[in-house]
């Protein structure tokens, strides 16, 4: 019996290793055998375990060539129709060292005037790049905007809502259906399921007045980054829509960007709903209810022991407040409001903070002598440093905007 070892050839009954064949010498010794006379190539293929085409390649490769010709031929084409020509490549290279600053949009331009045919810019690109002419350009990466997460977890119904957009479906009348979703994270219950006119502050802040009428107010909002729940030039990222659940005692929970499963339940509804729902051209909505009431009242749910969402889910204790909403920031804080165009007035001074908190009094303190803490509600949206007039967002050390005097 003979076993192979791994490693170098060797075999266990025997002494010696077993010989080593380069690829050439198999191939020689392979076309010396298909030249004979009675040879049979589909029979020699088998034994060499190669295929008749390559058996048929090598051997039409000695025959025009010699045994030399078995050796690996380049790959590389031998003409190429985008190739540029050789003077152009030249006058190319001379017109990037003539104007070392210039990109190749501006070579190619510069080079169109002299020539009826013009290499397109990705072209001139490649040539350049490949003369070492072109020096890549550092990408800064752009900061993370600043993201308010509490990681709140619901222990009873209302202490977490979550909200978000289903992906929108195409119907027959090739209008879009995007509707908005808005869910009890611990009961399950799903709010709603809303055909809102537009993805915008003013559809969604509509439909969460009729939501908070009906059931009161949470404790927690949890949402992904987008608007318009979200605005990434803001402060703290508050869009119009968010500092206004903030002015109504609401505190915010945001998922990481790019991290859907920070909303995995909320996901998984969405599965469903578009497994099990096809909206009704007639009237997009009535699609909807029917599914969200036999979610709500009739479909059991394992995390809840068999229960439905809504014998589990009970309204909140917390009413909408009266409008108009005031926000008192106590002793010590000067009050000032936004106006529309995102500024507030300090001495004089025209402090640029955001158009999302416009209307919305702001509550300022001195940190320091040079220092102006800037407070919406509860929330610390930053810094004023007075000696430079620069509105630092967050805990930020940039500064965000040079501010007008």
């Amino acid at each position: 019996m003979t076993l192979w070892l791994k490693g170098p050839d060797f075999c266990e009954e025997g002494r010696m290793p077993w010989p080593i064949q380069d690829v050439n010498t198999i191939r020689r010794e392979f076309v010396t055998k298909a030249l004979l006379q009675d040879a049979s190539l589909a029979a020699l293929c088998r034994e060499f375990g190669i295929s008749r085409k390559t058996g048929y390649k090598w051997r039409a490769r000695a025959l025009a060539e010699g045994l030399v010709g078995l050796g690996e031929h380049s790959r590389r084409p031998r003409n190429s129709p985008t190739e540029l020509p050789e003077t152009t490549v030249c006058r190319l290279i001379q017109l990037k060292l003539r104007h070392a600053h210039w990109g190749p949009k501006k070579i190619s331009q510069l080079y169109g005037r002299q020539s009826a045919e013009v290499p397109s810019v990705s072209s001139v690109h490649r040539v350049l790049a490949r003369a070492g002419l072109v020096h890549q350009r550092r990408r800064r990466r752009a900061p993370e905007p600043t993201r308010i997460s509490v990681g709140a977890v619901a222990h009873a119904p209302n202490q977490v809502w979550t909200v978000d957009f289903k992906g929108w479906w195409q119907l027959g009348n090739q209008q879009r259906c995007e509707p908005l979703t808005v869910r009890d994270a611990f009961s399950k219950f799903v709010l709603a399921v809303r055909s809102v006119p537009a993805a915008n502050t003013a559809s969604v802040r509509a439909e969460f007045e009729r939501l908070f009428e009906a059931y009161g107010l949470p404790q927690v909002i949890k949402s992904d980054n987008g608007a318009p729940f979200a605005s990434a030039a803001a402060p703290l990222g508050l869009s119009r829509l968010s500092a206004w659940w903030v002015a109504l005692g609401i505190e915010l929970d945001r998922s990481r960007p790019a991290h859907p499963q920070d909303n995995a339940a909320h996901e998984r509804l969405h599965r469903e709903l578009a497994s099990q729902v096809q909206p009704d051209l007639a009237s997009q909505q009535a699609a909807f209810d029917p599914w969200r009431e036999e979610f709500n009242w009739v479909r059991p749910h394992e995390a809840l022991a068999g229960r439905s969402p809504g014998e589990v889910y009970r309204k909140s204790s917390r009413p909408v407040p009266p409008a108009p909403l005031g926000l008192d920031y106590g002793k010590g804080f000067f009050l000032r409001k936004v106006s529309a165009n995102g500024t507030i007035r300090w001495h004089g001074l025209h402090l640029m903070i955001s158009t999302t908190l416009a209307g919305w009094p702001l509550g300022l303190r001195y940190q320091d002598a040079d220092h102006l803490e800037v407070w919406f509600a509860h929330l610390r949206l930053g810094h004023i440093e007075l000696s430079t007039a620069t509105f630092l967002r967050g805990a930020s050390p940039t500064k965000q905007a040079a501010l007008i005097a």
